[in-house]
Formats: structure tokens, sequence, C-alpha cells
């Protein structure tokens, strides 16, 4: 009996030390979070709101920024795919007026003269649309070559013009207000080579071999 109830005391007193322990663990992790609360004064808190406020305020200028750029590039080049393909009515344009120049049969004929002041009116019609809408043509004959709007097919002997000169326009180029449709296709002039420099190039392309 006695030793029954000395267990009995025993087992309450290991329970009171762990309540104990486990309250005091409590009270610890209570005083850590109240540690951190007071560690920061009122004044120390607002900066940190008004830092974030801030921050905020600018995420959220930058997306207005974003959107605003993106809905006005889509106004003004929203009919940029459509416009690239309606350059292909102004090149079969041209294309048709070349193969009835090259018809024999038509040639010096009052029809062949009436059709292609039919297809320069359609052409210039064509251009003048084009114009208010802000797609215009390259200028390429007699310029000189620049990548940002000419794109070189060709190199073409003519002494009698600067290297790099512009001197056959293989398709005409255009841009939508300062932006490239497409380029010109174009030929360029290069110095003619002399009889006695093709030699020595000739030799040279054997010695590769």
């Amino acid at each position: 009996m006695e030793k029954e109830q000395k267990q009995n005391t025993e087992k309450n007193n290991v329970d009171e030390n762990e309540k104990s322990n486990t309250t005091s663990d409590h009270l610890k992790i209570d005083n850590e979070n109240i540690e951190e609360v007071v560690d920061k004064s009122p004044e120390e808190k607002i900066i940190e709101l008004e830092d974030k406020l801030a921050r905020t305020f600018a995420e959220m200028e930058n997306q207005r920024r974003r959107f605003e750029k993106e809905k006005d590039e889509a106004y003004e080049y929203g009919g940029f795919a459509f416009a690239k393909e309606a350059l292909n009515l102004i090149d079969n344009l041209e294309r048709s007026k070349q193969i009835l120049l090259n018809d024999e049969s038509l040639k010096n004929s009052e029809a062949l003269k009436k059709t292609l002041e039919h297809l320069d009116i359609i052409n210039k019609d064509l251009i003048s649309v084009f114009s208010k809408n802000n797609i215009k043509p390259i200028e390429s004959i007699n310029k000189k070559l620049d990548p940002n709007f000419h794109q070189a097919m060709m190199e073409i002997e003519d002494e009698t013009k600067e290297p790099g000169t512009i001197i056959q326009e293989i398709q005409r180029g255009f841009t939508i207000k300062e932006r490239l449709l497409r380029p010109s296709l174009v030929g360029v002039s290069k110095k003619p080579v002399k009889d006695n420099e093709k030699v020595e190039e000739n030799k040279e392309n054997l010695n590769d071999k």
C-alpha cells in the first residue's frame, strides 16, 4: 500500500514538472514575440508602412505606363499585318504590267496603251490610300544602301556610280509610320573589275581549289 502511494506521488510530481516546463516554454515564445513587437517604435512602423506604400504605388505606375504603351502600339500598328499583305496588290499590278509589256502580240497596240493607263491609275490610287494611312514607299534609286531599309540582292558593275549606290529596284519597300513594313530589294553598284584583276582573281580561285 505504501509502495503504491509512493509511486502515485512520484507520478504526480513528474506531471507537475512537465506542466511547469510547458508553461515555461510558452512564456519564452510569448516573450520573444513581445520583444519583436516592442523592438519597433511607432515611428519605425510608420516608416515601414510608407516604404511598402511607395513600392506598391511605383509598381502600379509602371504597370499603367506599360499598358498605355501597349495600347498606343496596338492603335498605331494594329493594321501592320493587314498592310503587309495589302502590298501584294501593288506587286501583282507591277507584274501584270511587265507581262503585258513583254507580250509581242500587244506591242504598240491601242489596247495595251489603255490597259497600262488603267493599271497606272489603280497603282496611284493604292499608293494614295496607303499614304493617307502612313504607309509610304522607301526611296531607293541613286540612294546609298541603308541596311535599315534596303536589302542588297546583287552587285552590278558601274563605273559612273559610287560603290554601294542603289541602281536597280527589284521590289519596292515600304514603311508604316516609323516602322519598317518590308525592305526594298535592290541591286547596288560596284567598281568594274579590270581584265588583269580578273586574271589574278581567277588564279586565286584556282589555288584555293
